[in-house]
């Protein structure tokens, strides 16, 4: 199995980019879209000068358990710039969600409670809600990593969107926001 059906078999279709959108980051983005596998493991990631995004992590079930994922993250925070993802919330019909958010945690991410982020999926045309988790070296803020969300969103995910899905995302302020209340700590009750 390749790295795309790999990534495609463990992350939904709303999550996913196409395979020409991934490609396309790499060879027009390689300088900060960077794509790390082995059979065990696929770690695309973005690299700029303040912090890193992880886009996709993925450890295979056989592998699951052993460290390769935290040897993953750690190289990652080798680097000692903030680490940022997005996690989908919680479902009780899918373990693996529950799963993801203790494996974060356990590595010492946070939940960033007070940015909202809903997209809709060009794929499925649903409205995805969707959790940041973080993790620095230093005392990062909420908007500083509301902001680093934002830089991704607008270089990575809607990169050429119109071109790979015969449309265009929203915008990221449409997208990611600061939430009038604080969320709950989806981290809290693991």
């Amino acid at each position: 199995m390749n790295w795309y059906e790999k990534l495609s078999e463990y992350f939904p279709v709303e999550e996913m980019k196409s395979k020409d959108h991934i490609e396309a980051l790499l060879s027009e983005q390689g300088d900060i879209y960077h794509k790390d596998e082995s059979s065990n493991h696929v770690l695309m990631y973005v690299e700029f000068d303040e912090f890193l995004f992880i886009d996709y992590l993925f450890v295979s079930g056989k592998t699951r358990g052993q460290g390769l994922g935290n040897k993953l993250l750690d190289k990652l925070k080798d680097k000692r710039k903030p680490i940022i993802l997005e996690v989908e919330p919680v479902d009780e019909d899918d373990h693996d969600t529950e799963k993801r958010l203790r494996f974060y945690k356990r590595a010492g991410f946070k939940h960033a409670r007070s940015i909202g982020y809903r997209r809709r999926s060009l794929a499925t045309n649903e409205v995805n809600t969707m959790e940041i988790l973080y993790w620095s070296p230093n005392e990062e803020t909420e908007e500083d990593i509301l902001e680093h969300m934002k830089r991704t969103y607008e270089t990575i995910h809607t990169y050429k969107d119109k071109q790979w899905y015969g449309r265009s995302y929203l915008n990221a302020d449409e997208v990611l926001k600061l939430r009038e209340e604080e969320h709950d700590n989806i981290l809290d009750d693991l």
